[in-house]
């Protein structure tokens, strides 16, 4: 089982094993996050979709607090080194890597990534996480893309986080396109409802998943699943 904790946007803490891994940490600028306590938080591993300020926000502060390996796109990876990360695993598109809770590979998004300061963030990706129970997809920002089949080709994909927000990323349609071609029908909902531009009809999006046979799960702010 893996145990899954949401705290807002695209942030996720997840339970691999014995390994603890946080997702795109945007927290402590997030009003709707606001009873979550940033300090409190604790990862073995911090991964890092793309470089805009809703995904790095509390990466930094997590990360040094933890004193946790943090993994993204080779010009993310180096702008946090040069903020004082010592611990830091830079990948590229198509490349993979084995960490002691699994095989991460870094695969296509199409969005953008600008890093807070400016600076460049590369091109922006997600991550097929493959552990010895099995296999997750973390999208990032992204919109449908082709290049999702070949995931569903390789990976036996056991569900996906993926955006539902519309507007930058997938719309609610789209992601169910998405789920269908990476071979999953679990959904776990992410980049929606937290800014005005990205405010959507959840029980639209509740009944246009279940009337395409997927199980759309959103969570609260502060909750847990274990799948």
């Amino acid at each position: 089982m893996i145990e899954i904790t949401y705290y807002g946007h695209s942030t996720f803490l997840v339970k691999v094993g014995d390994k603890t891994i946080i997702f795109d940490p945007f927290i402590s600028p997030n009003e709707k996050a606001s009873k979550i306590d940033v300090s409190s938080l604790r990862a073995d591993y911090v991964l890092i979709s793309h470089g805009h300020e809703d995904h790095v926000a509390d990466a930094e502060a997590i990360t040094k607090a933890s004193d946790a390996m943090l993994v993204s796109n080779y010009e993310v990876a180096v702008w946090f080194a040069e903020k004082g990360i010592e611990k830091y695993h830079p990948m590229n598109h198509g490349g993979s890597k084995k960490f002691d809770f699994g095989k991460v590979k870094y695969v296509n998004a199409i969005h953008s990534s600008t890093l807070p300061d400016g600076a460049s963030g590369g091109n922006p990706g997600g991550f097929v996480i493959k552990h010895e129970k099995g296999c997750f997809y973390y999208a990032g920002d992204t919109a449908l893309t082709y290049d999702m089949k070949l995931i569903g080709e390789e990976f036996k994909v056991d569900f996906a986080f993926m955006p539902i927000g519309d507007n930058f990323t997938m719309g609610i349609e789209d992601a169910i396109k998405a789920a269908d071609f990476v071979g999953t029908d679990k959904i776990i909902g992410m980049h929606y409802d937290t800014f005005p531009y990205i405010e959507i009809d959840l029980e639209h999006a509740k009944k246009a998943a279940a009337k395409a046979g997927k199980e759309l799960i959103l969570l609260n702010i502060g909750d847990s699943i274990k799948i």
